[in-house]
């Protein structure tokens, strides 16, 4: 088996964000040190892909809500290991013709509105903790979050996790989106961050 990391591309820096990769470790530090001083140490983060870190990647890929729990379960005895951090690498909405995504709800505003609207709701269904609300919400609203299986096995390691009475608490720090859609003709990639405490 090879020791080699593979890591690749950053297709998208420097165009919306940072080139740097110590520039962009610092804006990521940034909006984890905001995370309220009561909060315990982090044990999983989700944040917008990173290519700064050290890490054993595990890839996941398009997987069924019962492979999601397969996995969730076999995971969840590492996440319950205080020295491990999991690190779900994801961005949120892909809005526009490039995506092939265009969801709008008028009653939202802007599109830009309909947007952070949509990715809230899929935030505050993961701050519950909740794998099968998260399912069923993305077979709704096919929401283009392209970390979603890794998402759903996190949920489904916290759900057997809390089924041995472990006490723990998610929270998104920060949201934004990379440009504000007002027309068809534009397009965004929304990014989120957020913490999972064990309590």
């Amino acid at each position: 088996m090879s020791n080699r990391v593979v890591c690749r591309e950053a297709s998208h820096a420097g165009s919306w964000y940072t080139a740097s990769g110590p520039q962009l470790n610092a804006q990521l530090e940034g909006w984890l040190s905001q995370v309220q001083s009561t909060k315990r140490p982090a044990r999983a983060i989700i944040a917008p892909h990173k290519d700064e870190f050290t890490i054993i990647p595990v890839l996941v890929g398009a997987l069924s809500e019962s492979k999601e729990q397969e996995f969730g379960k076999l995971f969840s005895k590492y996440l319950a290991e205080p020295s491990n951090l999991f690190v779900v690498s994801s961005d949120f909405c892909h809005w526009g013709q490039r995506f092939r995504y265009s969801y709008y709800d008028e009653s939202q505003g802007e599109i830009y509105r309909s947007i952070e609207h949509l990715d809230k709701m899929g935030m505050s269904i993961i701050e519950q903790l909740d794998p099968v609300s998260f399912s069923n919400y993305l077979k709704k609203y096919h929401n283009t979050i392209c970390g979603r299986h890794p998402i759903g096995v996190l949920l489904n390691a916290i759900t057997e996790l809390q089924k041995n009475g472990m006490n723990m608490s998610f929270s998104f720090l920060n949201y934004a989106q990379s440009s504000q859609c007002r027309n068809w003709q534009d397009s965004s990639v929304s990014y989120a961050a957020g913490a999972l405490t064990v309590h």
